[in-house]
């Protein structure tokens, strides 16, 4: 009986320490997220700013200004953005 009393109380434990750590990693993860290079798996270059930021709404504005635009005009836009870029995508890797 004793023995019983103990491994259930080991699995008690163990469920308890593992449940602490996804809280832990969940905190951790949101912030170290914007730290890890792209190569290894991090936000890709041209991810939006973080909600709650002056960066974030300072976009929001730019994407309502755009959304507002007519189609013709948001497309020119568009497209000189691209040409000032100098667009490599069509580059073959050797």
């Amino acid at each position: 009986m004793s023995m019983r009393y103990h491994s259930l109380l080991l699995l008690v434990g163990l469920a308890a320490g593992l449940s602490g750590c996804g809280t832990v990693n969940e905190k951790l993860s949101a912030g170290m997220g914007d730290y890890v290079p792209q190569w290894a798996g991090g936000l890709p270059a041209d991810a939006p700013p973080r909600p709650g930021t002056p960066q974030y709404d300072a976009w929001m504005k730019e994407r309502e200004q755009k959304r507002l635009m007519p189609a013709v005009d948001r497309e020119k836009e568009e497209q000189a953005q691209k040409g000032a870029t100098g667009s490599t995508s069509g580059d073959a890797v050797r």
